[in-house]
C-alpha cells in the first residue's frame, strides 16, 4: 500500500476481483492498514460476496453507498483514502468529497495495475488454459474458412467454438479482416464475404474463469501471391525476433524495437503504427506495454503479447501475435498455433 494513504478502495471491476475474488457487477473493496478488509455491496450480491470474498467482512449498503462507506472508513481509521485515478469519475469524486468531510481522497495511478501485472502460479494456469482454448479455436477455424462466407460468420464460429470449450465469452470484439480490409489493424468482423486470394487476419481470444487470451493469425484463402509471401515473411521474422528477445529486465521500448527495427529495415516502418505488445490478465489490456514510448521494465511472470504487423492501405495487411510469460532467460510462449504461412485450398 502506498505510504501516502492509510487505506485504498478498489472499485474498477478487475481490481476489485483481484483483491477480493468477487465476480459480480456491483460493489467496492476497502482495505486499510489495520482491521479486517471490508466488501460493500447491495442486497443482490451479499450472498455471493460472502461465498467469494474470503477474509472480508461483508457490509450490505442501502440506497446510498456513501453512508455505509463513511461508517466503514471510520471503523478502519482511514482518513486518507486512495482511489483509482483512472477509473473514479469526476462526479463520484465530487460527491464523495462533499458527503465525507474529514476524508481526503488521494488519486493513485497504476498502484493496483502494477501489482496485477505480476502473475502468480494460479493466474498463469488460467491464462495458459485461456490461450489453449484460443489455439484450439484457430485449428478449428482453418477447416471452416471458404469463399463466400462472411467475416462476421467466421467471428461467430470462433466465439461459439471457444464457448463450447469452456470459455465464458470473447475477451474483446473479434477481429476478422479479409482482403483489403486486412490493412485495418482493428477491422472488426463485417458482412464482407471471403474471396479467393484474400489475406484473412483473425485477432481473437476468450475469457476463461476471468482471465483473457489474445492471439492473431493471418492466413491466405487460396494460393499466396509473391507479394503476400514477402510481407508475411517480414512480419514473421519480426515476430520471431520479438518472441526470442523478450526477457525480464528489458524495457517496453527495447522490447518494441526487437520487432520494429526489422520491419523498418525492410522499408515498412511507416506501415507498423501500433505498439508491439501489451499485458494480459483479468483485462485484455494491462501493464506492461511494449511500445516506442514505454518505460515499463519487464519482470518475471509479466504477461506480454508480441504482435507486430504491416498494414498497406488498399492492399491488405498481416499481423501475427503470441502471448508470452516473461522469464529471466527465454520467456515461455503460451500460444502454440503454427506461424508458417498457411494457404487454405
Amino acid at each position: 500500500m502506498p505510504q501516502e494513504v492509510d487505506g485504498v478502495l478498489a472499485l474498477q471491476p478487475e481490481n476489485r476481483r483481484w483483491v477480493s475474488g468477487f465476480t459480480g457487477s456491483s460493489g467496492m473493496a476497502v482495505i486499510g492498514r489495520k482491521g479486517q478488509p471490508v466488501f460493500l455491496t447491495d442486497f443482490r450480491y451479499t450472498e455471493q460476496a460472502g461465498q467469494q470474498c474470503e477474509g472480508f467482512e461483508i457490509v450490505r449498503h442501502g440506497q446510498d453507498i456513501v453512508d455505509s462507506l463513511r461508517t466503514v472508513l471510520a471503523d478502519l481509521g482511514i482518513t486518507r483514502l486512495g482511489i483509482e485515478k483512472d477509473y473514479v469519475t469526476v462526479g463520484q469524486n465530487a460527491k464523495w468529497s462533499a458527503e465525507m468531510p474529514g476524508i481526503e481522497l488521494v488519486p493513485l495511478s497504476d498502484f493496483m495495475l502494477d501489482l496485477r501485472a505480476v502473475k502468480d502460479e494460479g493466474e498463469l494456469e488460467l491464462l495458459a488454459a485461456a490461450a489453449a482454448i484460443a489455439d484450439k479455436a484457430f485449428d478449428h477455424i482453418l477447416g471452416f474458412l471458404k469463399p463466400g462466407i462472411s467475416e462476421r460468420r467466421v467471428a461467430l464460429e470462433l466465439q461459439r467454438y471457444m464457448e463450447d470449450l469452456g470459455a465464458s465469452g470473447p475477451s474483446f470484439e473479434t477481429i476478422v479482416a479479409s482482403g483489403v480490409r486486412s490493412s485495418m489493424p482493428h477491422g472488426v468482423a463485417s458482412e464482407k464475404l471471403l474471396e479467393e486470394g484474400d489475406f484473412i487476419t483473425m485477432d481473437f481470444g476468450c475469457v476463461y474463469k476471468g482471465y483473457c487470451s489474445d492471439i492473431t493469425r493471418t492466413v491466405v484463402l487460396g494460393t499466396a501471391s509473391p507479394r503476400q509471401r514477402e510481407i508475411y515473411g517480414i512480419v514473421l521474422e519480426a515476430q520471431l525476433a520479438g518472441v526470442e528477445g523478450i526477457r525480464a529486465g528489458i524495457s517496453g521500448r527495447q522490447a518494441d524495437a526487437l520487432a520494429r527495427d526489422i520491419i523498418a529495415a525492410k522499408g515498412y516502418g511507416e506501415q507498423f503504427g501500433h505498439g508491439m505488445g501489451h499485458g494480459v490478465g483479468l483485462a485484455i489490456h494491462e501493464s506492461p506495454r511494449a511500445a516506442v514510448g514505454s518505460k515499463d521494465i519487464f519482470v518475471e511472470n509479466n504477461i506480454i503479447t508480441v504482435e507486430p504487423g504491416i498494414y498497406i492501405p488498399d492492399w491488405g495487411g498481416v499481423r501475427i501475435e503470441d502471448m508470452l510469460v516473461v522469464k529471466e532467460g527465454c520467456s515461455r510462449n503460451l500460444t502454440s498455433s503454427p506461424k508458417e504461412l498457411i494457404e487454405i485450398k
